[in-house]
């Protein structure tokens, strides 16, 4: 074994540790809501860091969401909304940033100063602007009205991740494609999507956490009831006066699921992604 490939161990396997870590601490408040969903509304308060027991064991929050609303419609919904809107975000922002990487022109620089934007200015800034599109385009209450707004919104990370990943694509292999007679398009499904694979597993896995868990646009845009999201679908318990805690957390506990599977789907690219630069 060489002596860079040892060198280079001790740092893959600090990456891990690190990552590691910080999932366990960011999975922590996950363990607290999951535990306390099946707890009754008195252990909740009184323990709210045991785990259930004999006595404290309840499972009425999940039976009031099964029985209040449409919660399996919910689901559906915030499920179509992520994942079109991910695959959106990764197609529009792989191409934007295969473009940027790849050719140079005049302006590309402003180009990609203009998409940086997005990240540093919220896209929550513009919502009555946004609000008034929708409503003249006859979108208020559609899912297609949250897609374009969550693909817009992620657009500039994907942009900004990919760029720098398909600047290390190897140019001969682009130029070998090419003499190949591969058309612009196939290098880039071909040959450079592959290779940055891991990016794309990060990008999607930063971008999903934010759609499924966001609450501003769905109360805004999609609030009917039949397009509602599973956030949304949940504040049916919050009241002003009195709330369902034990159904609310129960209903936190389910939206979880679907994010841990997408989240373990992605996971081994991710890792991939993070300690790329670690290895090096």
């Amino acid at each position: 074994m060489s002596h860079r490939a040892r060198s280079s161990l001790p740092r893959t396997a600090a990456a891990h540790a690190i990552l590691l870590t910080y999932t366990v601490i960011a999975l922590f408040p996950v363990f607290v809501i999951v535990i306390n969903s099946m707890k009754s509304r008195r252990a909740i308060f009184a323990h709210p860091l045991q785990l259930p027991g004999r006595e404290t064991f309840d499972l009425i929050g999940f039976q009031t969401v099964l029985q209040q609303g449409n919660f399996p419609l919910y689901f559906w919904n915030s499920l179509v909304v992520t994942v079109a809107s991910l695959f959106l975000v990764l197609l529009f922002g792989a191409m934007a940033a295969f473009a940027l990487s790849e050719y140079r022109f005049r302006g590309n620089t402003l180009m990609g100063l203009y998409l940086a934007l997005g990240i540093m200015i919220p896209i929550r800034l513009g919502t009555v602007a946004i609000l008034q599109m929708m409503v003249a385009s006859h979108l208020v209450n559609t899912l297609f009205a949250l897609i374009l707004v969550y693909t817009a919104q992620g657009i500039p990370l994907a942009v900004f991740i990919l760029s720098e990943f398909m600047k290390s694509v190897s140019d001969d292999l682009k130029n070998a494609g090419r003499i190949d007679g591969l058309s612009e398009y196939r290098i880039f499904f071909r040959l450079v999507l592959p290779l940055v694979r891991p990016a794309m597993a990060t990008v999607a896995v930063f971008s999903m956490i934010p759609i499924w868990n966001d609450l501003w646009f769905p109360l805004i845009l999609a609030p009917a009831e039949h397009v509602k999201t599973v956030t949304l679908g949940a504040q049916i318990f919050l009241g002003q006066f009195v709330t369902n805690w034990n159904a609310v957390l129960a209903s936190l506990s389910l939206a979880i699921l679907p994010v841990l599977v997408l989240y373990l789907i992605f996971s081994r690219q991710l890792i991939r992604g993070i300690t790329a630069g670690a290895v090096k």
